[in-house]
């Protein structure tokens, strides 16, 4: 479905799907957690919930090389710092200790400041090639809290003024000048007791310097933060570090329910207990059920010269004619060929329940008429299409290898006396009985195309007969959503299938022109979807062509739907598949529409400037492809 321009530019701005993949990877890595997620938030956070860690917005609208290097220096914090060395247990006990203290926020962010610095140096030590990137980091931050200092001493932010010269003090030295008046209080003990950070080994150490810095400027201090400098601990809680079973569970059967240590620890046990209940038990109203043995003892022993007196019936494949009516066995065919798309798809779509189905030609004069009429129309550039590629097939096949040790025997004998080795031979070319290629065709079915249907029709009608008369393998099929029924628990997706792989060479031009227009199109679990079927097909050449006209819009998928149709795109690749994108639409495309097709599909994305041309770009991509495919044969 195509964006809507929005009044307010920087609401407007898209995540760069494929760099934060990048990210992405390399925070996996970093973190040896290959489940691990990233997004970008307002500040640098833990997820342990949804496994899922967040960069800052901080880095946004700088030099790309200030981007790159400052979210690399979050990464590399969060997953090579405050994953393994920040310590659970004393920040817990610390909250709890100063949960009615009016500086507790104040407290909470100078540990997390100084922990900050600590794990700088750590990951320094242990990966010297970080060393560009929290110099970046550093000199982006010291220039921050220096515009800071002085904006928030004149607005009476006490709290806000010392959390900023306190930065300063700790990146610049502890001898660098104030650039305002502390009186009355004492600067000068508390950078003395900053000093000491640079001998901090652990959490506790920086837990007691921040215990003693509060303890300075408490009296001195009429209000907490206002404003929020980390957000690291926010979801460090008793509640995400420690897991309460069902209380009708046997000791033997709980897990333990110690505190973690590490985040890492968190993480990874948020993550099995995820991962466990991901099944069928889910439907048993338990909390955490385990596996074990039942205390039931009143079980009847069985007797097999017992009468039977009631017999049941399952849902089995057996003979139901004389149980089922013909409407409810056309309801539990329908309910059969729904099926629930699970984690094979991706995250994004662990609660969609999709639906194949053949698309039923309208058999109807106009329709008749139209394919006749649409057919004349095309029939010259089909005609020259086809006879263009046999040419390329030809040539190909007439082409002869020379200078080979055995074969034919050259006219060429000219390398019998000049070469110290001749190699005077040939071989002919095995001709190609066919063109060893597969075609996938997604045709976005959003209700966004229903005022270019004609063209679009057109345009794989032109795909269609084209791959039909040159006998090259290809599936045609539309996608979209249901977005009446959807909700949260379920997103019903429907594939209508216009020309399917074993359709082989059967013409279903009339299926192509009964295609319509519907509701919602979820781009990546599609792409997923083609890639599934195209990855166990024979031919060596596979492709998957996208149409569509514009972004990905979907029941939950609006935030992240760029971000998964790119991860899907390259999922796809990596298997051997390349996937090439036609933007549909009335209109030449914008810069703004160009950088996001380019970010969901890299360099393989072609656009037209009007309706009209849809055909010719199809004509186009194809000529390409099918070129790639003859040179490589």
């Amino acid at each position: 479905m195509v964006k809507m321009n929005r009044f307010i530019q920087f609401n407007d701005e898209t995540v760069d799907a494929r760099t934060l993949l990048l990210y992405e990877r390399l925070g996996r890595a970093l973190a040896d957690a290959p489940y691990l997620e990233l997004t970008e938030r307002k500040l640098l956070e833990f997820r342990p919930k949804e496994g899922a860690v967040s960069m800052s917005v901080f880095w946004r609208h700088r030099a790309e090389d200030v981007i790159h290097a400052g979210r690399l220096s979050d990464i590399y914090l969060l997953t090579a710092g405050f994953w393994k060395w920040f310590s659970v247990k004393p920040w817990l006990e610390m909250m709890e200790e100063y949960r009615a203290h009016p500086l507790r926020k104040f407290m909470a962010e100078v540990v997390l400041m100084l922990e900050e610095f600590r794990l700088m140096d750590v990951i320094l030590k242990q990966r010297p090639g970080t060393e560009n990137a929290f110099d970046v980091r550093r000199n982006a931050y010291l220039r921050f809290h220096r515009d800071g200092l002085s904006a928030n001493m004149q607005k009476g932010f006490l709290a806000e003024a010392m959390m900023n010269q306190l930065f300063i003090s700790l990146h610049e030295g502890m001898f660098a000048e104030t650039a305002v008046d502390w009186d009355p209080i004492d600067i000068t003990l508390i950078q003395s007791v900053l000093q000491h950070a640079y001998d901090s080994k652990t959490t506790q150490d920086n837990i007691y310097l921040a215990e003693r810095i509060v303890g300075i400027v408490e009296q001195s201090f009429e209000n907490d933060l206002t404003f929020q400098f980390y957000a690291i601990g926010d979801s460090i809680t008793e509640e995400n570090t420690v897991f309460h079973y069902h209380k009708g569970m046997a000791d033997a059967e709980r897990g333990e329910e110690e505190r973690k240590e590490t985040i890492e620890e968190v993480f990874r046990s948020w993550h099995r207990e995820s991962e466990d209940e991901s099944g069928i038990h889910l439907e048993y109203e338990l909390e955490h059920g385990r596996s074990g043995k039942s205390d039931a003892n009143d079980a009847t022993p069985g007797n097999e010269e017992a009468e039977i007196e009631e017999t049941g019936y399952g849902q089995s494949e057996g003979d139901d004619s004389d149980r089922w009516s013909d409407v409810e066995s056309d309801k539990k065919d329908q309910r059969e060929r729904k099926v629930k798309a699970g984690k094979i798809f991706g995250k994004e779509h662990l609660n969609v329940v999709y639906e194949e189905k053949q698309l039923e030609p309208i058999q109807d004069h106009d329709s008749k008429q139209k394919l006749v009429i649409w057919r004349e129309e095309q029939k010259p550039f089909v005609r020259s299409f086809v006879e263009e590629m046999k040419k390329r097939i030809d040539l190909k096949e007439d082409s002869k290898r020379e200078r080979l040790m055995k074969g034919r025997l050259s006219t060429k004998l000219t390398t019998m006396v000049v070469d110290e080795r001749p190699k005077p031979f040939y071989r002919k070319n095995a001709p190609s009985i066919a063109l060893d290629a597969v075609f996938g065709l997604l045709v976005d079915g959003s209700a966004s195309m229903i005022d270019k249907l004609d063209e679009t029709k057109k345009a794989v009608l032109l795909f269609h007969d084209v791959l039909r008369q040159l006998q090259v393998s290809h599936e045609i099929s539309s996608y979209y959503e249901d977005a009446y029924h959807a909700s949260k628990d379920e997103q019903p997706n429907v594939f209508e299938l216009m020309h399917s792989f074993s359709d082989r060479n059967r013409d279903n031009g009339l299926s192509i022109l009964s295609f319509d227009a519907h509701e919602d199109n979820r781009d990546g679990f599609a792409i997923r979807w083609m890639a599934d079927r195209l990855r166990s097909r024979p031919e060596k050449h596979k492709f998957l062509l996208v149409f569509s006209d514009g972004e990905p819009s979907a029941f939950g998928y609006d935030r992240n739907g760029i971000l998964d149709t790119a991860e899907a795109v390259i999922e796809t690749e990596k298997k051997g598949i390349s996937v090439i994108h036609l933007f549909l639409s009335t209109d030449e495309p914008t810069e703004d529409q160009r950088a996001v097709f380019s970010t969901m599909f890299g360099h393989k994305t072609a656009s037209s400037s009007s309706v009209e041309d849809f055909a010719d770009q199809t004509l186009r991509i194809l000529r390409k492809l099918l070129a790639i495919v003859i040179r490589n044969t």
